[in-house]
């Protein structure tokens, strides 16, 4: 399934004290959807509130990155949390960033899982219901945001919570539609045409080539681009542009 528009999404407020890692200014004026960080693999109250007012003023969707709690290791470390932990932990994640999303005039639109959550919840039945409990314990039937095919998505469907598809312009996919290990080389493209490139083909015609070459359907109706990658905000730019050069509307999801 293709669409005639698609939303930009980047992982935004990953700093903490006097570190910041991602542009937000800048790639909060190029994307249509910001992933917060929500403190518990990056941000911080001071950061939460600046790029929630930063994304209220330039009507960019304010969404809650939420991770393990793991500062340490950028949530990127895959941790047996049981369920009704990490069921707190994510409403807890989303009830922070909430806060200052209200107070800037807006609202939290959506959840999307960070790092090894994200990858855990995509066959793991028990985290991934974890992450649907806290999205209810928060209060609100907000969309998640994840792979196409997800377990996170299954659940979240049965407990009718809307879901939204996500493709990654930036990374390697395997044959089975998931993403390549950070860990393996390749897992992560720089190349700024094959990034355009990939981007247009996804949002236009719902394929992807994979690392071993076979051909991947990948349903997005958002694309993500990370904000850590070198050149972020230039690689950014070119892809929003080529986009909309390709005929693809650029808006968000929700």
């Amino acid at each position: 399934m293709t669409w005639a528009s698609i939303d930009l999404n980047a992982d935004l407020g990953e700093g903490f004290g006097r570190w910041q890692l991602t542009d937000d200014e800048q790639l909060l004026s190029v994307v249509t959807s910001a992933n917060v960080a929500c403190g518990f693999h990056a941000g911080d109250a001071p950061t939460m509130r600046r790029v929630c007012e930063s994304a209220a003023a330039r009507g960019v969707r304010i969404g809650a990155q939420v991770s393990y709690r793991d500062l340490a290791g950028f949530g990127r470390r895959s941790m047996d949390v049981p369920r009704d932990e990490l069921a707190a932990e994510i409403a807890y994640q989303i009830g922070a960033l909430e806060v200052f999303a209200r107070a800037a005039g807006s609202r939290v639109s959506y959840v999307k899982p960070h790092g090894a959550l994200y990858n855990r919840v995509v066959h793991d039945e028990e985290q991934a219901a974890a992450v649907v409990e806290g999205v209810l314990l928060a209060g609100e039937r907000l969309p998640v945001l994840g792979l196409p095919g997800s377990t996170l998505h299954t659940m979240a469907e049965k407990a009718q919570l809307p879901t939204a598809t996500e493709a990654f312009a930036d990374r390697a996919y395997t044959a089975e539609g998931t993403l390549v290990p950070r860990g393996q080389d390749g897992a992560v493209i720089t190349d700024t045409a094959a990034v355009v490139e990939r981007s247009v083909s996804m949002a236009r015609f719902g394929v992807i080539t994979a690392r071993c070459g076979s051909t991947v359907g990948v349903r997005a109706r958002s694309l993500c681009l990370h904000g850590d990658t070198p050149g972020a905000v230039a690689l950014a730019r070119e892809v929003r542009q080529q986009l909309e050069t390709a005929g693809v509307r650029v808006e968000a999801f929700v």
